[in-house]
């Protein structure tokens, strides 16, 4: 695929602003290793190769075990993961995929039970973060470097 234009020179005052939430998120609270599950999995679901490649090392360099790193697409077959991880990474594919799944009942009671408001609130806004992200790299076509 050709690339298609630069974003971050495109519009410096918009990449700013999702540079400036993108570290607020950061900051909220949530484990770190957590945040990168959850970046890592939204990301294979949408298909953006250079936010896989990205949050793959970044996961890695954080202490994330390899054996995970390769599981999380199948992440409900595994028993590699903590009940709270299942609840946020159920959440992250129900909030990716929101137009098909409306967000279920199901997928909430189970993010309810291991997290706390502030913390729901936190884990969507992350959610819906790595998603912008995404739909930026995808449509302009950014590619991981070799």
């Amino acid at each position: 695929m050709d690339k298609r234009i630069d974003y971050y020179s495109a519009s410096k005052e918009a990449m700013e602003t999702l540079i400036s939430l993108e570290s607020s998120v950061l900051r909220l609270g949530l484990e770190p290793r957590l945040v990168s599950l959850v970046k890592l999995r939204a990301s294979q679901i949408n298909a953006c190769s250079f936010c896989v490649d990205l949050h793959t090392s970044e996961a890695r360099r954080a202490g994330e075990s390899e054996r995970r790193l390769y599981a999380v697409s199948a992440w409900r077959e595994t028993p590699f993961f903590s009940a709270r991880e299942r609840a946020a990474l159920a959440w992250t594919e129900a909030i990716t995929l929101i137009a098909q799944t409306q967000a279920p009942d199901a997928d909430y009671k189970q993010l309810a039970a291991h997290f706390n408001e502030k913390e729901m609130t936190d884990l969507t806004l992350a959610i819906a973060t790595i998603n912008v992200w995404n739909r930026l790299a995808i449509g302009f076509r950014k590619m991981p470097t070799l």
